[in-house]
């Protein structure tokens, strides 16, 4: 199911996080805030390999570069608890701990669902790449885009011709050259992709979303896993900040 760019910023209060027999889910008290304002974030990219072993080339970072703490961001655009997590808590999550120059977001696209994960994945490093000189905050429009029209797994609703016909509707982000990326350079940026789900599965990342908050300067960390509430997220933070 499709959700427009305010449906994906309403709060949903009283997220529990459960484990079940299938995967996570999360259980929601069903009561709504009214949705938040747009955040403006502030997007950068970097080539160095943090003291965590992440190569953050042809990575999107949202905060700021001289963030004291870093959140490691393993996603699936085909993930529905990834979902959860952009729509319920990293709004808040931005405005609590990014906003203020505590905590900057590595965004870490890999493929857990097959064929089409890996395709979006693709498309997700065709787009920032094309848009982190000029206009990195395009990738974030781009990225809540493509989140918005997620519609199950492996429904052919993320495969490359529906990335490129959605990505058309983002200002800031050229469809044609998407387009030709996925057809001409796919091979060179599936590599990459590859790389980054066997460092993320020697890291003991299994699934999506997950997570990891570190202390460059401390090398304290603390993992998390699944579309955990805002409250999760802050005491993982205070503990590795402390």
């Amino acid at each position: 199911m499709a959700l427009d760019s305010k449906s994906r910023r309403a709060v949903v209060a009283g997220g529990v996080l459960a484990l079940g027999g299938s995967g996570l889910f999360l259980a929601s008290s069903g009561e709504e805030d009214a949705a938040s304002d747009p955040i403006s974030p502030t997007m950068h990219g970097s080539e160095e390999t943090t003291p965590v072993g992440v190569d953050l080339t042809g990575k999107p970072i949202l905060g700021q570069p001289d963030a004291s703490l870093e959140l490691y961001y393993w996603t699936d655009f085909q993930c529905p608890f990834c979902e959860t997590f952009e729509r319920e808590t990293l709004p808040d999550l931005v405005r609590s701990h990014v906003e203020s120059g505590q905590v900057r977001i590595v965004f870490v696209p890999i493929a857990v669902f097959g064929e089409d994960s890996l395709t979006a994945a693709i498309a997700a490093r065709c787009v920032w790449e094309h848009v982190r000189e000029d206009d990195p905050a395009a990738y974030w429009d781009w990225h809540e885009a493509i989140f918005a029209r997620q519609d199950g797994k492996n429904t052919g609703w993320a495969d490359a011709g529906n990335l490129v016909s959605y990505t058309r509707e983002v200002d800031g982000v050229d469809a044609d050259r998407l387009q030709t990326c996925l057809a001409d350079d796919r091979a060179r940026y599936q590599s990459m992709v590859e790389s980054d789900v066997e460092f993320a599965a020697s890291f003991g990342v299994s699934g999506t979303p997950s997570f990891l908050v570190s202390n460059a300067d401390t090398r304290e960390q603390s993992f998390l896993v699944g579309a955990q509430p805002l409250e999760r997220f802050t005491a993982a933070i205070d503990d590795v900040e402390s």
